[in-house]
């Protein structure tokens, strides 16, 4: 075998149609490969708060709020750090709104995803971390999905390769979803307007799709064998996937941001991970699970069933004796009357 054909037969092909129509109707590839990705995490995150205790399905209770502040939070940041498509000469504001042309940043996608989340566990009546150490794996799991939208998109790809599986990049047409065509109907191949190189590429899409991968893996093994909680799951996510955002960021060759010779998302991940790293070694706890009570209500437990104290909000205000009913007798210890309360301390009979 030759090494022409080796070269060819490892090469990586971009797709040349991103977006195909049931009458009137655009179906995107980039739209279907972020649900995707959003399903995959949720039932990963489901079946982990099955596990821990939780009652069938709470996943969408929290995926209502997160999943659309996730999108919004994701395509400000994208807007904020990449604002010239947008506002630039030559841009169109309006296109701010075109998520389906693709530009989600992850970091307000985890950041205002978090305030959704942490409302709706506010509502359930669990820390914010319950959840997000149940969701650990799922989170790197959908990110890699979504990054197959990023390869129907003919994007973020690095530099040029004389590796064996460069990536060939086509020029595309966001408002089409369709690659460029010359006159006789073939796609016209990319080539770098700043440095005229073409390809193959680095396919910074598949190494950042594989990287999440093997982090949703390690989180799983680590958070198997140590049992992690207060978030500590989700911390080791954090690390794990800004070590391979950082190195991977600095072979994409799109237009970014520089900060003393760096890329925004560079500074960004080393920040991120730097915070995440504190709170790991700063914050213990055990393993967070839940016991469903006699009145819906929630109790956070370790593993064994002890209760964990912890701040719970206060949705209403409680009741004082002053308040009762003046028929009631206030010595009266009916076992009915046991406090089933899901407070800091509370250790009422409860049922899983």
């Amino acid at each position: 075998m030759t090494v022409a054909a080796v070269e060819y037969l490892a090469a990586i092909p971009s797709p040349t149609q991103g977006v195909w129509h049931l009458g009137p109707l655009p179906i995107r590839a980039y739209a279907l490969c972020i649900m995707l990705g959003i399903v995959a995490a949720c039932a990963i995150a489901e079946v982990r708060l099955r596990r821990r205790g939780a009652p069938k399905w709470f996943v969408l209770d929290v995926a209502v709020y997160a999943v659309p502040a996730g999108i919004i939070g994701g395509r400000i940041y994208h807007v904020i750090t990449t604002p010239e498509p947008y506002f630039g000469s030559g841009g169109s504001p309006i296109k701010a709104l075109y998520i389906w042309e693709g530009g989600l940043g992850i970091w307000g996608a985890i950041a205002l995803g978090a305030v959704g989340a942490w409302y709706a566990c506010r509502r359930a009546g669990v820390p914010l971390t319950f959840f997000a150490d149940a969701l650990a794996p799922g989170l790197p799991v959908a990110q890699a999905i979504g990054r197959l939208g990023n390869w129907f998109n003919n994007e973020l790809f690095g530099g040029h390769t004389d590796l064996p599986w460069g990536l060939q990049v086509w020029k595309y047409s966001m408002s089409q979803g369709q690659a460029v065509t010359d006159a006789a109907g073939n796609p016209v191949p990319y080539v770098n307007p700043d440095t005229g190189e073409s390809g193959p590429f680095h396919p910074t899409f598949l190494y950042e799709l594989l990287w999440n991968l093997g982090v949703a893996l390690v989180v799983w093994l680590v958070d198997r064998k140590f049992k992690l909680g207060k978030g500590r799951a989700f911390a080791v996510y954090v690390m794990g996937y800004t070590l391979g955002r950082f190195w991977i960021e600095a072979m994409r060759t799109d237009p970014a941001h520089e900060f003393w010779g760096m890329r925004v998302n560079n500074w960004v991940s080393i920040l991120v991970f730097l915070g995440a790293l504190i709170y790991f070694l700063r914050v213990k706890g055990p393993q967070e699970h839940v016991l469903q009570q006699e009145d819906g209500s929630l109790l956070l437990v370790t593993e064994s069933g002890e209760p964990i104290p912890w701040n719970k909000p206060t949705l209403r205000a409680p009741r004082s004796n002053a308040d009762d009913d003046p028929d009631d007798d206030p010595d009266d210890d009916d076992p009915g009357d046991s406090g089933s309360d899901l407070g800091s301390h509370g250790t009422s009979r409860a049922k899983k």
